[in-house]
């Protein structure tokens, strides 16, 4: 048989056209390895040319510190392999040795890298090989370490609801009266009873808050004329028994309830109190909730923060997936936030400035934006105010102004540190009413100038955190009708981004800083991350996706087939490691009292750990050149 017809019936060459496979082959070497050779050894450097084995059998041999040989793997007629350093300078993994003669096609890496930038077929087959690889490895590395770990109390926060509820759980009917529903919590003591209706499936919940507000504060004479369903709340969250116990503590947080049901397909499992939650954990640190909601001035929200950064840890020490941990901070970011807002605004009635004269929004950017702050960084944010007649204009700005002042002098108390660039609600350029913003934006689209385009990426990815938000989605429109009218502005920011490439060599190897304090190293967030944000931001503004996540913009666009779920996948699994990585190195850092400045050595890395990161800032590169292709900026 001729090697063409091998060729094509080998997985994945089989997804190529004949002419394509007939071009490759002549730039392919055919080479015998008599049975016994080493087709090459573990150690030695990359040959740059991917095999595929045509007659015989060949194993796979690792060599371990003992120089004892195990074989792992076998490859028959028409499996490749040396495709692990096909890309790099790096040595081989493993040994591959002849067990019967062996004929092999040796591709040279030219060709094969020409293979797959001309078939998106082919080249989705490689790229779920490398997804696989890449999150097996990270799997790897996860199961081995957990970070600090051992300094930790247990935590709980990859526990089932199953694991923590109370069951079974104390209903009571609709129709029973307050009265006997204030003696079987007082019997039992509990501080709510769930309303079941004739099947037994949960309808509400009445809380002992809901019996003093709505009973006795209301100075109810006749409680045996008022009845449960008159009380309850009827909005009661639940959560099915396999939900984590950080999705508990999420919905608590987003719902302001300290109680939840556990709930599946209408049967009602148990129920979960904010004190189990307390509970399940060695310390008391849940009260974060409690502190936040309950705070009076700026003291106790710094107590807060220092809670919030206990369950940030005890959710990475449980190797909680970064999705998970994006969501959970930024919830309890945003609740900071609003209760800085309103401290300030209660400062201003104090201060005889009185309330705000029109509807305002507090918007959040960049990173905080994007829900993807985690740890407290510098700020980004501003304030959309409603449009007011030019009479009034200067008192509203000045009002907004001495507001966003206090709030960016609040959130620098909780850590979070004023931003060097300026964006922040106390500059008059982040603080206007909404029609300035519409002639700035204008601006801005029209005449996207270097300086401009990097103030674009920051505000773009803004989003509301307090206050009218229809004002925010107002603005996000807008920003999606400029865009339309000026397209241009997609290739600038393309162009922008593509002026720095993910820092891989020709051959796949990590360039680094050659001199300074950052010698042998790379900025994270600033060599790679921001680049995959850029890319999945642009494409977000074509379509006018309203979505700030990295995470969920990558999502949308695969769902509206704008990519392929192969590389979505990639690419979104890629930016999980990214992330994770970041915020591993930095909190590393701020326990030895050194800044989180997402600078890392990946020469000093554990060899599974270099190796994803690799991985990783290989997909990034595949999408800043789809980004380039797409938007002509490459």
């Amino acid at each position: 048989m001729g090697y063409l017809s091998i060729l094509h019936e080998a997985q994945p060459f089989s997804l190529l056209p004949p002419e394509a496979l007939q071009a490759a082959l002549v730039k392919c070497e055919s080479r015998l390895y008599p049975k016994g050779t080493y087709i090459f050894r573990q150690g030695e450097p990359s040959r740059a040319v991917l095999y595929i084995l045509t007659n015989g059998l060949a194993e796979v041999v690792l060599t371990n510190e003992k120089g004892e040989d195990n074989v792992v793997g076998l490859r028959q007629p028409r499996d490749f392999f040396g495709e692990t350093v096909l890309f790099n300078d790096k040595p081989y993994p493993g040994s591959v040795r002849a067990v019967e003669d062996c004929i092999c096609l040796l591709m040279p890496r030219e060709v094969f890298e020409s293979l797959l930038e001309n078939y998106p077929k082919f080249a989705g087959y490689f790229t779920q090989t490398l997804l696989e690889r890449m999150r097996v490895i990270y799997e790897e590395v996860v199961a081995e370490q957990s970070y600090l770990a051992g300094n930790l109390e247990t935590q709980p926060f990859r526990k089932r609801l199953s694991e923590i509820m109370t069951s079974p759980v104390l209903t009571c009917r609709a129709n029973q009266t307050v009265t006997e529903v204030a003696q079987l919590m007082a019997e039992r003591n509990i501080g709510a009873l769930v309303v079941v209706d004739g099947q037994e499936r949960p309808v509400g919940i009445v809380t002992d808050r809901d019996l003093v507000a709505k009973v006795l504060a209301q100075g109810c004479p006749q409680t045996g004329d008022i009845t449960a369903d008159m009380v309850m709340n009827t909005q009661l969250v639940s959560l099915p028994p396999d939900a984590f116990y950080s999705e508990a503590l999420l919905a608590m947080v987003k719902n302001k309830v300290k109680y939840l049901a556990v709930v599946d397909q209408g049967h009602l499992f148990g129920i979960i109190s904010m004190r189990d939650l307390i509970r399940a954990r060695s310390s008391g640190a849940l009260t974060t909730v409690d502190t936040i909601e309950t705070s009076r001035n700026l003291d106790d929200l710094v107590q807060a923060t220092r809670e919030v950064d206990q369950v940030l840890v005890g959710l990475l020490a449980e190797n909680a997936p970064i999705e998970e941990i994006f969501v959970v901070m930024s919830e309890f970011y945003d609740r900071l936030t609003a209760k800085v807002i309103q401290l300030a605004e209660e400062e201003m009635v104090q201060a005889g400035l009185g309330t705000p004269p029109v509807p305002y929004c507090f918007i959040t950017m960049g990173s905080g934006g994007r829900k993807e702050q985690v740890l407290r960084t510098d700020q980004d944010n501003g304030i959309i105010y409603a449009d007011v007649p030019a009479n009034l204009a200067e008192e509203a700005q000045n009002y907004f102004l001495t507001l966003g002042e206090k709030i960016v002098n609040g959130l620098v108390a909780c850590g979070f540190a004023r931003c060097k660039g300026n964006v922040m609600a106390s500059n008059p350029e982040w603080t206007k009413p909404l029609r300035q913003w519409y002639l700035d934006v204008t601006s801005w689209i029209a005449q996207p100038v270097p300086e401009i385009v990097r103030k674009l990426t920051i505000f773009l990815d803004f989003r509301p955190v307090y206050g009218k938000k229809e004002l925010a989605q107002d603005l996000r429109h807008f920003v999606h009708r400029r865009v339309e009218d000026y397209p241009v502005l997609l290739h600038f920011l393309a162009k922008d981004d593509l002026e720095y490439k993910v820092p891989l060599g020709f051959f796949r190897q990590f360039i680094t800083e050659k001199h300074g304090e950052h010698k042998n190293e790379i900025d994270l967030k600033r060599a790679v991350c921001v680049h995959m944000v850029d890319c999945a931001r642009i494409f977000a503004l074509k379509w006018g996706i309203d979505e700030t996540s990295t995470l969920g913009r990558l999502k949308i666009m695969e769902q509206r087939n704008i990519f392929n779920p192969e590389d979505s996948e990639y690419y979104s699994t890629a930016y999980k490691i990214l992330m994770t990585l970041r915020l591993k190195t930095n909190l590393k850092k701020l326990e030895q009292g050194l800044e989180a400045d997402n600078w890392i050595n990946p020469n000093q890395l554990p060899k599974k750990e270099a190796a994803t990161l690799r991985y990783a800032m290989l997909a990034v590169d595949k999408l800043q050149s789809f980004t380039g292709t797409v938007f002509h900026a490459g």
